[in-house]
């Protein structure tokens, strides 16, 4: 039975939510929406958000917020995901394309000062939209003391700090998954392949109330614009399952981390201080990529490249080597939690024996 590279987690519970929206006929933007916002809040205690249609139109009214004016420049990652262009050109932004490194997928403040340094054309630099690339957590902090507004996107690192338990303490204790923030607002998307789903959509947060008065301006957007309650019960039954999830990710991923200490390709490194979700594990290929993506096949285990739905994967990013070769060389393997214990053994099997 091939094994698919993704699959959502959507369980009896996630659809019982779903079928009773669709039963009271409450499937437009209402009382779920603003549930979602409520769930998401006790969660990550900010102090403002909104609930929308996709991480597009989350990233335009954050940058829209920010009073960003036409030909500015908007610093990103060469590995972001690509509607990141569309919504600059569609707001006459100009992106200016930051390189990451092979140990590290997200941009630090050493890149991006670099990145700035060498610009010809001296740019106005309004924002810094910064992707936490394969759920892994850049130093946001640093990132802000260059001055400029930083608007964090936590679509694919939700959960990536979790609070540690002890044994000690009580079984009933809550542990929260909640990533620190500190940029001006952070989108957390919620499409089919983020790290939570409404099957589409994204929130806009604020984390304190400072920014959240900028963001207020946009509460009587129309309906259109907002979250339907269909995919709004999905994603509050998504954030109160997050624990365990992580839980299931993390004893997968120490099975393929064992794997690939028979292998000679390489991983990324996180930063020592955070505890990662586990979104996905990948490895950066010593081989080509077509060649280990038709090994895999063979063995009917579905594997991808990591970066190809990505700014450098459009071939957007000339200025950015690094970037560029690991949209050559990096696949990730199937990792959800809904993955089968015999269907991980066949995995670990396949990274332990890739060419």
């Amino acid at each position: 039975m091939k094994v698919e590279v993704y699959s959502p987690t959507i369980r009896r519970k996630e659809m019982d939510a779903v079928l009773t929206a669709m039963v009271e006929e409450k499937i437009g933007p209402g009382e779920r929406n603003r549930l979602l916002i409520q769930t998401a809040k006790e969660q990550m205690h900010f102090d403002y958000a909104l609930a929308l249609r996709s991480p597009a139109v989350a990233l335009h009214m954050a940058l829209k917020a920010l009073n960003v004016k036409h030909g500015q420049t908007v610093v990103i990652s060469a590995l972001s995901p690509r509607y990141y262009l569309q919504v600059l050109e569609d707001l006459h932004l100009t992106p200016l394309f930051c390189d990451v490194t092979y140990d590290f997928p997200c941009m630090s403040r050493d890149l991006i000062e670099n990145t700035i340094a060498k610009s010809q054309e001296h740019p106005d630099i309004c924002a810094v939209v910064l992707h936490h690339t394969l759920g892994y957590l850049p130093d946001a902090s640093a990132i802000t003391e260059l001055g400029f507004p930083v608007i964090e996107d936590i679509s694919q690192s939700y959960g990536s700090r979790l609070k540690t338990k002890s044994a000690e303490k009580e079984k009933n204790e809550k542990e929260e998954a909640q990533v620190k923030i500190d940029g001006v607002f952070c989108i957390l998307g919620l499409e089919e392949r983020d790290m939570l789903t409404s099957g589409g959509g994204a929130l806009l947060i604020a984390m304190n109330r400072k920014d959240g008065s900028l963001l207020r301006g946009f509460a009587g957007i129309a309906g259109e614009y907002c979250l339907p309650d269909i995919n709004a019960a999905l994603a509050v039954v998504q954030f109160k399952e997050i624990l365990r999830n992580i839980e299931r990710r993390r004893d997968i991923a120490q099975v393929y981390a064992q794997a690939s200490l028979r292998t000679r390709h390489k991983r990324f490194i996180p930063l020592v201080e955070n505890e990662y979700n586990n979104y996905s594990f990948s490895l950066i290929l010593e081989t080509g990529l077509k060649d280990v993506i038709a090994y895999a096949k063979k063995k009917e285990i579905e594997i991808e490249n990591a970066f190809e739905n990505t700014v450098a994967g459009a071939g957007a990013s000339d200025n950015c080597p690094v970037s560029n070769s690991l949209v050559l060389r990096t696949v990730f393997f199937p990792l959800y939690p809904r993955l089968r214990s015999q269907d991980v053994e066949r995995v670990s099997r396949l990274i332990m024996t890739l060419p």
